[in-house]
């Protein structure tokens, strides 16, 4: 089966979550809207994580098998990243672009873009393999010049 790239996806979701959550903030507030919102994504994450777990040669994921996931994310030109370290144990990069941004922005949805992109990577690794940690400090959702992705394999 072949994956759609996950701009695709998050495009696609958007189209249905933007006004789920406009009615949600109406009858009940933007800070349970938001909240609601950020729990249910963090599921989904945790369960795509798994997904793609399960996919990996007997169901255990490692750093490598895990880097190789970014081609899903970075598909069509959806990031532009600047791999600082990759191996066995470290993924570190920085996003210089990141289309999720400006395609939530264009759809009016750049408020909540993090709760259903940014807040997702590391959620996806509780999914994956919780031996995968990250870390990340800015990101240009939320508008910073880029976004700092170090991911670290712990025992």
């Amino acid at each position: 089966m072949t994956e759609l790239p996950t701009l695709t996806k998050r495009r696609l979701q958007a189209q249905v979550i933007g006004p789920i959550y406009a009615e949600m903030v109406e009858h009940i507030g933007e800070a349970k809207a938001s909240e609601i919102l950020n729990a249910a994504i963090n599921k989904a994450a945790i369960e795509e994580g798994r997904y793609f777990a399960a996919k990996t040669p007997g169901g255990v994921g490692s750093m490598a098998d895990f880097i190789k996931l970014y081609e899903l994310w970075t598909a069509d030109g959806a990031l532009e990243m600047e791999v600082l370290e990759a191996n066995d144990t470290t993924f570190n990069f920085n996003i210089t672009r990141c289309k999720y941004a400006e395609t939530y922005r264009e759809m009016g949805l750049g408020k909540i873009g993090h709760l259903m992109s940014c807040n997702r990577d590391g959620t996806f690794c509780q999914g994956y393999d919780p031996r995968i940690k990250l870390e990340r400090k800015h990101t240009i959702m939320e508008g910073a010049s880029c976004c700092t992705f170090r991911y670290r394999w712990e025992e």
